[in-house]
């Protein structure tokens, strides 16, 4: 949910980000269409004392999304059944400042599971 708290903030205060990365996330567009895989239900199983926004939330930020004009990383996993690289490569094409980098055997966990490639990626965009 990072990502769609993030792309709300930029989409509100533009002014005050000036770099953007999301990983793995939906990022305010719906993700059924592109194939991903329904995980409300079980994490509201694995965390019943969840807020309860976390699985409820459906935002949409289709409509505003290209007006983010922050340098945008988008990290992906090829192998990510939540939120398949195909999120990323429609959130790339709606970003007019952003960049795709997608880790091989990635899932949702790519953060941790590979936390160097991921760092250092972010290294690069921050720097």
């Amino acid at each position: 949910m990072g990502g769609v708290v993030a792309i709300g903030l930029a989409l509100r205060w533009p002014e005050r980000v000036r770099r953007l990365i999301l990983v793995a996330t939906s990022g305010g567009v719906d993700v059924l269409g592109f194939g991903a895989a329904e995980w409300r239900d079980e994490y509201r199983a694995e965390f019943p004392r969840a807020a309860s926004w976390v699985s409820q939330e459906r935002l949409d930020y289709t409509e505003s999304i290209a007006s983010v004009s922050a340098p945008t990383l988008l990290i992906w996993g090829d192998s990510d059944p939540i939120s398949p690289v195909t999120v990323g490569e429609h959130l790339n094409a709606m970003l007019p400042n952003s960049t795709l980098r997608v880790l091989a055997g990635g899932t949702h966990m790519l953060a941790l599971e590979r936390p160097d490639a991921v760092a250092s990626l972010i290294v690069e965009h921050l720097s």
